[in-house]
C-alpha cells in the first residue's frame, strides 16, 4: 500500500492541505431573532464536489481580528433541493456565530470546505421506513435535512419529529416544518415541546425527561416499528432519549445522534486522564493524505496526533477539536492510539480503526494514520 505513494522528507514536503474553497453568500437572512440562515453559491465546477448526504455538514473558515476560525454547521437544505444551506444560531461570547449574525453581508465570501459527516442512513426508495427525530433548538438543521429527504425520496415512509424550543417565536424552520406536515400529510407528525411557553397538554411543557419519554414510547412511538432513531442537541438530553429508547426495547444500533459539542464531565475527566498516562513520547507518525506522506515526531507539549501535525506543519481537516463533527477523521494503518473522547463514529468505524486524530493519543513508538481512506 505504502510503496504507491510519494514518501518526502520533512523540509522537501508540500504540506497536505485542507481543502477549502471561496464560496459567495447568495442570501443570508434571519430565520429568528438569534438564527441566520446562509445560502452558499457553489459554482458549477465545485457541484459534483459539494454533492452531500442528508445530514451532513460544512466546514467553515475566516479570519476574524486576525484570528482564523473555523466552525462546523451542519446543511439544513436537502441534496434534492441543489441548495447548500447552513444554519448558525447567535450563542453569548461565540466568535464566529456573532460574526455570522451581526457582520456577514449577501455578496460577501467566506471559505468553505466539501460536505462531510456521516449522521445520516441511505435511501431506500422501495422501502417503507418508519423514522423518529428528536431535536432542540439549532439541532433541527440536519434532522431538517434528514426528514426533507427521506419523504421525498421514500415514498412509503414515515416520520415523527418531536422538537424542544424555548417558545414558538424561538422555533427554527417553524414555517418550513409546517408545510412539510401539509404536503406529507399522514406521514409526517410534529410534536413541538416548550421550556419557557405553557402548552394545554402537560407532556409538552418543558424538557424532556424519563417520565415524558416513558409516555412517548408508550403512547405515541410504536418502538418495535421504528426504523431508525435521529438525536441532534446537548449531551444530556441524547443519551437520556438514547438510554429511554433502548430500555423500551429499541436496538441501540438504530439510533443515531450528533452532537452540538463534546461534554467535560467528571468521567471524561477521569478517562482522559487514564488514557494519558499511557501517551508514549516521541512516537514517529506518518500521515498519508492527498497520495502523499507526512513524516513527523510527536513534541512533548501536544497530546493527539492532529495537534501535533498542525505544530509539524501540516494543513490537515479539522472543525471542532472536540470529538464531535468527524471532520478530521482518519483510519489508523500501523501502530495504535487511544481517542480521549468519541462522539462521532459509530463501533463499526472504531472497529475498521477509524479515529478522531483530535482525540487520538499515540499508545506505540510508531503510528500510520490514513486521511484518504
Amino acid at each position: 500500500m505504502h510503496s504507491k505513494l510519494t514518501t518526502v522528507s520533512f523540509n522537501s514536503y508540500s504540506y497536505p492541505m485542507a481543502k477549502f474553497h471561496a464560496l459567495k453568500v447568495l442570501d443570508i437572512r434571519k430565520e429568528t431573532k438569534d438564527c441566520s440562515v446562509i445560502s452558499f453559491d457553489v459554482p458549477t465546477d465545485l457541484q459534483s464536489e459539494f454533492q452531500y448526504k442528508q445530514g451532513q455538514h460544512l466546514t467553515l473558515r475566516t479570519t476574524i481580528d486576525g484570528q482564523e476560525v473555523r466552525r462546523s454547521y451542519s446543511l439544513c437544505s436537502s441534496p434534492i433541493e441543489n441548495q447548500w444551506k447552513v444554519a448558525v444560531k447567535k450563542i453569548s461570547g461565540g466568535l464566529f456565530s456573532t460574526f455570522v449574525n451581526e457582520s456577514l453581508k449577501k455578496g460577501q465570501s467566506i471559505e468553505v470546505m466539501a460536505p462531510n459527516g456521516v449522521f445520516f442512513k441511505d435511501i431506500q426508495p422501495e422501502k417503507a421506513k418508519n423514522y423518529i427525530a428528536f431535536a432542540a433548538g439549532s439541532g433541527i438543521t440536519p434532522i431538517l435535512s434528514i426528514i426533507k429527504t427521506h419523504l421525498a425520496l421514500e415514498p412509503n415512509s414515515t416520520f415523527k419529529l418531536f422538537y424542544l424550543n424555548r417558545s414558538v417565536k424561538s422555533i427554527i424552520f417553524k414555517e418550513e416544518i409546517e408545510l412539510l406536515k401539509n404536503r406529507y400529510f399522514g406521514r409526517f407528525e410534529i410534536f413541538h415541546f416548550l421550556t419557557k411557553e405553557h402548552r394545554s397538554v402537560e407532556l409538552f411543557n418543558g424538557r424532556f425527561t424519563k417520565e415524558k419519554l416513558q409516555v412517548l414510547t408508550d403512547k405515541i412511538i410504536d418502538v418495535p416499528e421504528v426504523s431508525d432513531c435521529f438525536i441532534c442537541g446537548p449531551e444530556e438530553m441524547i443519551f437520556l432519549i438514547r438510554d429511554e429508547l433502548v430500555a423500551a426495547g429499541l436496538p441501540k444500533e438504530k439510533i443515531h445522534y450528533e452532537l452540538f459539542t463534546s461534554g467535560n464531565s467528571e468521567a471524561d475527566k477521569q478517562r482522559i486522564h487514564k488514557i494519558l498516562e499511557h501517551k508514549v513520547q516521541g512516537t514517529e507518525v506518518t500521515i498519508i493524505d492527498g497520495g502523499k506522506e507526512f513524516h513527523f515526531t510527536m513534541g512533548e507539549d501536544f497530546d493527539n496526533i492532529l495537534d501535533g501535525a498542525l505544530a509539524a506543519g501540516a494543513d490537515l481537516p479539522y472543525a471542532c477539536k472536540g470529538g464531535v463533527c468527524s471532520t478530521c477523521r482518519c483510519q489508523v494503518v500501523e501502530g495504535t492510539v487511544a481517542m480521549k473522547l468519541n462522539y462521532a463514529l459509530d463501533e463499526s468505524e472504531v472497529k475498521r480503526n477509524y479515529i478522531l486524530s483530535c482525540q487520538a493519543v499515540p499508545t506505540s513508538s510508531k503510528v500510520v494514520v490514513d486521511f484518504d481512506a
